[in-house]
């Protein structure tokens, strides 16, 4: 029997014991391997939400608020209140044009000539014919007076006088109406000259050699009517529209500062002249006239502008509040109120309404909402939302 058991014995398949409980730990490691890795990829692939932005600090503005100051701006264009487009007198044809664009001329100063010949015959015509009118009444005077001699003796009758009185009086007349016909001529010949009427300079020139050219009245068809524009650059201003609500915020001889659209940072000082007394129904505006106290080539007529008033207080005025500046960019503007986004710590901004003032090309004042060093989005506002997470550029 032993030796049947030894020989079972021998016969049995041995199997290894089977481990009971969870997965090996070499399954957790190749588990966590491939996460980590998906992970990495994920974050590399998946897009950045913030948005991009560039920061801008508000800036301490100057002046008060509510107070008064320059919360006020309108905007017009540059004018001359003394500009002249030349044209002739009479009739003729321009033989000669003297000045071109851009130069200056002193008032007197011929800037055109028409053709003078005819003008030049008829004078001469009328200066024969005022001769003849004078030989004539000149004969007729000593004859009259010679008459009446005779008469004051009895020697002639009173109706023989009279009869060299009419010769006389008919003379006299017809010389007086020679002399008017010659100082006509005399005055059409000196209308073929066309003369500056003041200092200024030639902005158009509208006339050329060889064209016709006849006063505004007359003129039609092919006939040309101004010769040539004349600006007394001298006597430049600007003229603003300012809104009827708030008209009365301005008055004659405030102070204001005018920016050219072509000049952006150059501050020009300037002055009110007047106010139109009649508003534009259509606008719901009134025009304001603004004297510009610094002289400058580079100012020109009809130059865009834009005018900042230092206004007078408004009524019940609280006290004065301080302004900061921020770049145009970084404020929605809609009247006299805005929205900005303020960054804050955690990388968000916050959506902030503000109050507006004064706004030029480069920058916008805010009255209220924000303070000085107080860092907002400086561009993308359309972009933005309240809370969104930014992402800062340089």
């Amino acid at each position: 029997m032993s030796d049947k058991s030894a020989l079972l014995d021998s016969l049995k398949i041995e199997r290894a014991p089977v481990r009971r409980g969870g997965p090996s730990p070499l399954l957790y490691g190749v588990v966590a391997v491939v996460l980590l890795l998906a992970a990495g990829g994920a974050w590399y692939f998946w897009p950045d939400s913030r948005v991009p932005v560039h920061v801008v600090t508000a800036s301490a503005g100057s002046g008060g608020g509510s107070a008064g100051g320059s919360d006020l701006d309108a905007s017009g264009y540059v004018v001359a209140r003394r500009t002249a487009t030349l044209s002739a007198k009479i009739q003729g044809k321009v033989t000669e044009v003297d000045f071109e664009e851009g130069q200056k001329v002193k008032a007197g100063d011929i800037v055109a000539r028409l053709d003078d010949s005819n003008f030049l015959a008829t004078l001469r015509q009328f200066q024969a014919q005022m001769r003849q009118a004078k030989v004539a009444m000149d004969n007729a005077q000593p004859t009259y007076a010679r008459y009446q001699a005779l008469n004051s003796q009895g020697a002639i009758s009173a109706e023989d006088v009279q009869s060299k009185r009419t010769l006389y009086d008919n003379a006299r007349t017809q010389y007086d109406v020679a002399q008017a016909a010659v100082a006509l001529a005399e005055a059409n010949l000196r209308d073929t000259l066309v003369r500056a009427p003041f200092d200024g300079i030639v902005t158009v020139k509208v006339a050329q050699v060889g064209e016709v050219v006849a006063p505004s009245a007359q003129s039609g068809g092919s006939t040309r009517s101004g010769i040539m524009t004349i600006v007394d650059m001298n006597s430049l201003e600007v003229q603003v529209d300012v809104s009827e609500n708030y008209i009365e915020r301005v008055e004659a001889g405030g102070a204001a500062t005018i920016h050219l659209d072509a000049y952006p940072d150059w501050d020009i000082p300037g002055e009110v002249i007047a106010i139109i007394p009649t508003a534009d129904q259509s606008k719901g505006t009134v025009a304001v006239r603004v004297r510009i106290k610094t002289k400058d080539t580079r100012i020109l007529p009809q130059m865009a502008a834009r005018v900042a008033f230092m206004t007078k207080p408004e009524k019940n005025a609280g006290p004065v509040v301080a302004r900061v500046t921020v770049p145009p960019a970084a404020v929605t503007v809609t009247g006299k109120t805005g929205t900005v986004f303020v960054l804050k710590e955690d990388g968000t901004v916050e959506k902030r309404d503000v109050a507006v003032g004064l706004k030029t090309a480069q920058a916008v004042t805010i009255l209220s909402g924000i303070t000085s060093g107080d860092r907002l989005a400086g561009d993308g506002l359309d972009k933005l939302h309240d809370g969104d997470k930014v992402k800062i550029l340089e």
